[in-house]
């Protein structure tokens, strides 16, 4: 395993949207760097973020855990209806960042709505482009609304070809497991579940108190899955 420095802040402003986050350099890296983005109602630097990016950097992933333009623009609160488009154009140029940092595969990761995000980016691809990412991990994606199970975000999921690695909780209501699985197989691309059972879509991760195994769980699925 590899030692990871103290993340640095990492802005860059020379692209609109800007990039901005908190940045993991391995000190003996393997080459493959992530960004990982985060949830509507947080920031880059929420506790599953965190623990993550500090799981895979001891890995020897370099890691940034970004803020999505919306957030960069209002801290508190959700993203508009309207905030989508550019909050992907924030996501492509995060990668776009990374490809300097990493000289590896490239991978992309989000909570929630900025895994949705993260995955409808991977879906935009134009056929026979480069792949934007060799791999995606989707951290409890909100598949429907609370009690709204008819209104499915699954349009998208037709076009995703990039492996994609789900990562759900059992008592998540944004999408049982059953019903995540249903959705899996509208995706072209080759697919694996992890569930993590008795937990939220928080993951276990609310407040100050969190599941310490969780992380290293989450890293042997992904480098067994890729």
């Amino acid at each position: 395993m590899s030692s990871c420095a103290s993340p640095e802040v990492f802005t860059d402003i020379m692209v609109d949207p800007f990039v901005r986050g908190r940045l993991h350099r391995p000190v003996r890296g393997n080459g493959d760097g992530m960004v990982l983005t985060h949830g509507a109602s947080g920031n880059c630097n929420a506790a599953l973020l965190v623990a993550l990016a500090e799981a895979f950097c001891g890995a020897g992933f370099t890691v940034l855990r970004c803020d999505l333009p919306y957030r960069q623009d209002r801290p508190y609160g959700p993203p508009g209806p309207h905030d989508g488009k550019r909050d992907r154009a924030g996501l492509r140029n995060a990668l776009s960042a990374m490809k300097s940092l990493a000289r590896g595969r490239l991978f992309i990761s989000g909570q929630s709505y900025g895994g949705r995000q993260a995955s409808i980016v991977c879906a935009e691809q134009t056929e026979g482009s480069a792949s934007v990412a060799a791999g995606l991990m989707l951290l409890s994606y909100p598949l429907h609304p609370p009690g709204k199970p008819d209104q499915l975000r699954t349009q998208h999921l037709f076009d995703l070809h990039t492996p994609t690695l789900f990562v759900e909780g059992t008592r998540d209501p944004f999408g049982s497991i059953a019903e995540i699985e249903q959705a899996m197989k509208l995706i072209p691309g080759k697919t694996r579940l992890l569930t993590v059972d008795g937990v939220g879509h928080d993951l276990g991760f609310k407040g100050k108190s969190w599941r310490d195994d969780l992380p290293a769980t989450v890293l042997a699925e992904f480098q067994k899955f890729f």
